[in-house]
């Protein structure tokens, strides 16, 4: 059993190897079509690294027996990701292809709603599937909130960071990492701000809507991660209270 689970994982992560080859592909496709510069190739090669080692642990921790499906679309996604990442590094060292980077974003959140599709179609959904989905997400929304910054100013940078500064919250506070109860309305939050981005990214709008479109979406973000943190904690105090409670019942039926 040992010798295949072994190479049950082993199998599983080629398909990670054959992702960063991908990247690496598509950044030599980038290069050729646009003359992708020194600072594209540098974060493009280290996005492609980075995300070949961390889901290759992963799916060692998960010990899964395939790929699956949803993730291959996904990791498909984060191939697109790593292009519109080389596009945004070298947009600060030139003029990058803004076509070329709304093409790649847009088909990037456009396959967004397809792997979860796929994923209860076949049956195949997953923590890890799900995990790597919103990493997926919310590195490129990091990543264009970075490129929209440099036309509307720095406060754009809040959108992309607010979801690693509670990541971040959650080490000093654990309450965060509690379950939240599934949401239509946190899901539509979260398509909008791509979209959005995306949108004052193109160029194809005046600046004073960019500048109102990408406020809309923060304000959303605002009051999304508002509402979920106030849940989160409203939830961990009734935990609190329920132990003290049960210790009064215990008590005065010990005495």
């Amino acid at each position: 059993m040992a010798l295949n689970n072994t190479y049950d994982a082993r199998l599983v992560q080629q398909e990670t190897a054959v992702g960063a080859g991908v990247q690496i592909l598509l950044l030599a496709l980038l290069g050729s079509a646009t003359g992708l510069g020194i600072a594209g190739w540098l974060a493009g090669l280290a996005f492609a690294v980075a995300g070949w080692a961390v889901l290759s642990r992963a799916l060692h921790r998960a010990r899964l027996r395939s790929f699956g499906p949803a993730n291959r679309v996904t990791l498909g996604r984060a191939t697109l990701v790593g292009g519109v990442t080389a596009l945004v590094a070298d947009s600060f060292t030139g003029r990058p292809p803004v076509a070329l980077l709304v093409v790649l974003t847009a088909v990037a959140l456009v396959l967004d709603g397809v792997d979860g599709k796929v994923a209860r179609r076949t049956g195949t959904s997953t923590a890890l599937g799900a995990r790597f989905d919103m990493e997926v997400d919310a590195f490129l929304i990091l990543v264009l909130s970075v490129y929209v910054s440099t036309q509307l100013g720095p406060w754009v940078l809040l959108i992309g960071g607010m979801r690693y500064a509670f990541v971040a919250a959650a080490r000093l506070a654990p309450w965060l990492n509690g379950p939240l109860p599934p949401s239509v309305a946190r899901k539509t939050v979260a398509a909008l701000q791509g979209i959005c981005l995306l949108l004052a990214g193109s160029h194809l709008l005046p600046h004073a809507v960019d500048f109102a479109i990408v406020l809309l979406a923060l304000g959303s973000l605002l009051w999304s991660f508002g509402r979920d943190v106030l849940g989160l904690w409203r939830t961990s105090r009734v935990a609190r209270r329920v132990p003290v409670a049960r210790m009064r019942e215990l008590v005065p039926a010990a005495r």
